[in-house]
């Protein structure tokens, strides 16, 4: 019986109930995708993405080395950017890796994450290559540069120490049904910031940006980013609501964000007439 299959056992909290998806709420069940994925994704699949990935990383690396040490000085800063962003796909991956292993797959280098990721890309690459063009000593402003890679190194510091405290707590993907081993966590970068994973992701890309004396993509990376983790955690947060209640609602109460201007999803309780 796919109605008995898909019911979930009646929620502990009075806090937000998730909405059903379009009226079809069996399609949120995870064990429909795992399903779908299977079928889709065979053992021959899997080492063939493989060897794209592996294809993929070692071209990069050695753009990591002929842009900025064989090529015209205007196009150093994009091989400092290629090392930056690299090292994030990597360090994503083995992070990953060391703290939530069940979960590791290809998806992980989180490389194909979505195609407006994939756009944000393609856009800042376009708009240093015509700035090179038209302003090349544009590309040559050092302090702007270095700036940038120390806010990526920030970002990255905040993003990575987050998902290893949080372990098997962490996942790239919001979760809207609790684990029987998911617990709420409230020390290390989570003492500070709510969200620090989304702290330092966005923070990482607006670097990338400055990297690359990109002035337009700058201002686009930080409105997108914004709008993206604005949406993002005020879902989350009525997930984490319905699954700690009182407890989430307390450290709601005590800890920020950690991006400006969001502050999340603001239970506002009711009380009987």
């Amino acid at each position: 019986d796919l109605d008995e299959f898909y019911d979930d056992p009646p929620r502990p909290h009075k806090y937000p109930e998730l909405p059903a998806w379009s009226g079809h709420p069996e399609l949120l069940h995870p064990g429909l995708w795992e399903l779908v994925a299977e079928s889709w994704c065979g053992v021959a699949q899997s080492a063939a993405m493989g060897v794209l990935w592996r294809v993929l990383f070692s071209n990069q690396c050695h753009l990591d080395y002929c842009l900025p040490t064989l090529c015209e000085a205007s196009y150093h800063v994009f091989g400092w950017y290629i090392v930056v962003l690299t090292l994030f796909h990597y360090s994503e991956y083995i992070t990953t890796a060391i703290g939530n292993p069940s979960t590791l797959a290809l998806d992980s280098y989180l490389l194909n994450h979505s195609w407006a990721y994939g756009i944000a890309a393609i856009a800042s690459w376009v708009e240093y290559f015509i700035e090179r063009w038209l302003l090349p000593d544009m590309k040559k402003l050092w302090y702007v540069s270095i700036i940038g890679i120390i806010v990526c190194l920030w970002g990255e510091i905040v993003r990575k120490s987050a998902m290893l405290t949080a372990k098997t707590n962490f996942n790239h993907i919001v979760q809207t049904k609790r684990q029987d081993d998911h617990e709420l966590v409230t020390w290390g970068a989570y003492k500070f910031f709510r969200h620090p994973s989304y702290v330092g992701w966005f923070w990482w890309s607006v670097g990338t940006q400055l990297i690359l004396v990109n002035p337009f993509c700058v201002i686009i990376y930080t409105l997108a980013s914004w709008s993206f983790f604005n949406e993002r955690i005020h879902f989350e947060e009525m997930t984490l609501l319905s699954f700690f209640g009182e407890k989430y609602l307390d450290y709601q109460k005590r800890v920020g964000t950690g991006l400006p201007f969001i502050k999340g999803y603001q239970y506002i309780h009711c009380p009987p007439t």
